[in-house]
């Protein structure tokens, strides 16, 4: 496991956007929402392919990616979720979590629209919040996060 962040946990804002961390993955905000909640889960590791992860770094997303949904349920009320894997541009291991709905959410007087419902999320037309709505937000999901604390270690 690496002891510093790798080139896609940086450029999606780590620490600043954490959400939480866990042995082999780490929970970012994606700056540009295109749902509210979008998040990237990160591997720790570098590993430019999903096949070089190690055995424990499977083992350990099903709890992550439990807990994310079960944490974007409570913040957004989605209706559907997208876990996407886009490793084109940044060359980590990494998924994209998009949470899905009709309509709009609203976070910090900021309106989210879900502008690809119901089709394929429209990723080019996300929001891009101020960075104290940013900073409000990685809060707000960082607490729902330890409220679902559930001591599996993931």
């Amino acid at each position: 496991m690496s002891a510093v962040p790798t080139a896609t946990m940086t450029k999606f804002g780590y620490p600043r956007t954490l959400v939480a961390e866990t042995p082999h993955w780490a929970v970012l905000v994606r700056p540009k929402q295109p749902t509210l909640g979008s998040l990237v889960v990160a591997a720790r590791q570098p590993a430019s392919a999903f096949g070089q992860l190690g055995v424990d770094a499977f083992a350990g997303l099903q709890p992550v990616v439990a807990r994310v949904e079960a944490v974007l349920r409570d913040v957004v009320g989605y209706e559907r979720i997208n876990h996407l894997m886009l490793m084109m541009v940044d060359p980590d291991v990494h998924f994209h979590v998009i949470p899905r709905y009709d309509g709009t959410r609203e976070f910090e007087g900021v309106t989210f629209p879900d502008p690809g419902w119901p089709g394929p999320p429209a990723l080019g037309d996300a929001v891009d919040p101020d960075p104290a709505v940013l900073d409000r937000l990685v809060a707000r999901l960082r607490a729902a996060w330890d409220a679902r604390a559930t001591g599996t270690g993931a």
